[in-house]
């Protein structure tokens, strides 16, 4: 069995939605790997995602541990499959591993939500604005590292999933660069809000219940909505949530936020008239 040396988020999730069956079923790490003909020790390494698993000991696995849910089981078996090397990987020693384990988030999205208070997301931003966004850095960034950040953030510019964005007044008004740089910005989010399966809201500041949009969130779909995974910015990077009782109520918080904005037709005649203020 080859360890890998730095699992990503997604290789990491799989070994904890095993661990949380194992506990579920009452199995300690020695009992679960008797039942494979196994150690105690590559338990320990798949359920820390060091080690992969084959999808026909998954699922035996998952049948010791008398998990019924079959559409569940079906998506870890995919996830055990994967071998997908995307392009974030060329970026693998260039950028903290956060950057690289968000991209393989958004590869794998059936859908995404987000929440945005200060600053538009990186999913939608434009180069001179994400520029903008790295450059404010504190420690200041080389020019090699800023380049590549910018690079990166481009490359991930993809949206071909349902997306949701509920932005407030502040993100739109705060000038992360110039003007005309905040112009670009502004019109590239009403081009997008134009899209089939994207919906942009905005959060004026004279809007009543603020208080529930307090803080940014990016709400990612998986295949099953026990592999959703909610990412949220901490001071050295981002923390990635999976619980299922945090999932529930970070979809309830969205709704929410959702609720006390206005409605994307209205947001899009805010944001234009933003547009021509600049």
């Amino acid at each position: 069995m080859v360890l890998r040396r730095e699992p990503t988020a997604r290789q990491m999730r799989l070994g904890i939605e095993l661990r949380r069956l194992r506990e579920g079923a009452g199995l300690t790490t020695i009992e679960a790997a008797a039942l494979l003909g196994a150690n105690r020790v590559q338990i320990t390494q798949i359920e820390s995602g060091l080690a992969g698993v084959s999808e026909e000991r998954l699922r035996r696995l998952a049948s010791h541990y008398a998990c019924t849910d079959g559409e569940f089981v079906d998506a870890l078996a995919a996830m055990a499959a994967d071998r997908t090397r995307g392009w974030w990987e060329e970026y693998r020693g260039l950028l903290p591993t956060s950057f690289l384990d968000i991209s393989e988030l958004n590869h794998h999205a059936t859908f995404r939500r987000d929440v945005a208070i200060l600053y538009v997301p990186g999913l939608l931003q434009t180069e001179a604005y994400a520029r903008g966004v790295f450059s404010a850095r504190v420690p200041e960034l080389t020019q090699e590292e800023l380049e590549v950040r910018v690079q990166h953030r481009m490359a991930g510019q993809r949206v071909d999933f349902p997306y949701e964005l509920v932005i407030h007044e502040a993100a739109l008004r705060i000038r992360v660069g110039d003007r005309s740089a905040s112009r670009v910005q502004l019109a590239k989010l009403l081009d997008l809000s134009e899209a089939d399966d994207t919906s942009v809201r905005v959060i004026p500041f004279d809007l009543d219940g603020f208080g529930r949009a307090a803080s940014t969130m990016t709400y990612v779909g998986g295949p099953v909505p026990k592999l959703d995974t909610v990412v949220r910015d901490v001071p050295h990077g981002s923390a990635f949530i999976d619980g299922e009782a945090q999932l529930g109520a970070f979809r309830t918080r969205f709704r929410k936020v959702e609720g006390v904005s206005l409605d994307p037709e209205r947001s899009r005649e805010f944001i234009n008239r933003l547009a021509k203020e600049l």
